[in-house]
């Protein structure tokens, strides 16, 4: 059930109330970690990425033509990436997986961002679709640091070695074939079920059977949102975005509520907690 006030607290605390113990499913997209000071990708803010070149450069063949120059850009992005903590719309979003679940519900969050402040705001039932910034494997096919299961975290010691004199002689390798390590994200010229690490079945899963479905910080631009979007049309299932450009949704069946995640979400919260 959605609420036709105009509040959009209201609207978003009685569609979170209506799902009973139902599947809940949250999709968010780089808008929600703008506050955290990370840049959106397809955004009008002036450091938005794919204004840029991560069309060309965000692909295997980029890599495995120009490895340094790969390594050397996202190195110059995840830095910025990493060093960034949740803001209240990351926090409120565990704060609901726990609420919704502690009265029955299933819940699960998946996020195209590869940045970890889903992770460090303390949500657990989630999907990475995209990968993690915070990880890396090999590109050799067949070790087991590659795709399709293996990853490790970013070797630290390796990195500040390319990073002080970036080479071909200084690229980070695997320490078990000796393979060039890569960053363990999804590419333009890859596909989701390529890495298990994506969950790819879990999405599909999840799309396939929500009972309510919100959106947050999403342009709806890439596969994922189409994904969510056409199963909910074609199922006939509650979705609502909240961005601050949501009213310019893509499908009617989308209720916009344009307002900031990181003051809508902590408010909804706080309302549901003091009505349970």
């Amino acid at each position: 059930m959605i609420d036709v006030s105009p509040d959009p607290t209201s609207r978003l605390t009685t569609a979170l109330s209506g799902v009973g113990t139902g599947y809940l499913v949250v999709v968010t997209g780089a808008g929600i970690s703008l506050a955290s000071g990370i840049p959106t990708f397809r955004g009008t803010d002036p450091d938005a990425v794919w204004s840029r070149d991560v069309m060309e450069m965000g692909t295997r063949q980029f890599f495995m033509q120009h490895p340094v120059e790969s390594w050397s850009w996202y190195l110059s992005r995840f830095d910025h990436v990493l060093d960034k903590q949740p803001n209240p719309a990351h926090t409120a979003l565990a704060t609901l997986e726990r609420w919704h679940r502690g009265r029955g519900g299933e819940f699960l969050l998946v996020t195209q961002n590869v940045d970890p402040l889903h992770e460090r705001a303390g949500s657990e039932a989630l999907v990475k679709v995209h990968g993690s910034a915070d990880r890396v494997r090999c590109v050799e096919t067949g070790c087991a640091n590659a795709a399709p299961a293996g990853s490790l975290p970013r070797p630290a010691e390796a990195i500040e070695t390319f990073r002080s004199s970036p080479s071909a002689s200084t690229l980070p390798t695997c320490h078990i074939c000796g393979g060039w390590l890569r960053q363990h994200v999804l590419w333009f010229d890859e596909f989701y079920d390529e890495h298990r690490d994506y969950q790819w079945l879990r999405v599909l899963d999840a799309a396939a059977r929500a009972d309510l479905l919100l959106f947050v910080g999403t342009s709806f631009a890439v596969g994922v949102t189409d994904l969510f979007l056409s199963a909910a049309v074609k199922r006939d299932v509650a979705a609502l975005s909240i961005d601050p450009g949501a009213a310019d949704t893509p499908h009617r069946a989308v209720l916009p509520l344009p307002e900031k995640a990181e003051e809508l979400l902590p408010a909804a919260l706080a309302k549901l907690q003091s009505t349970a």
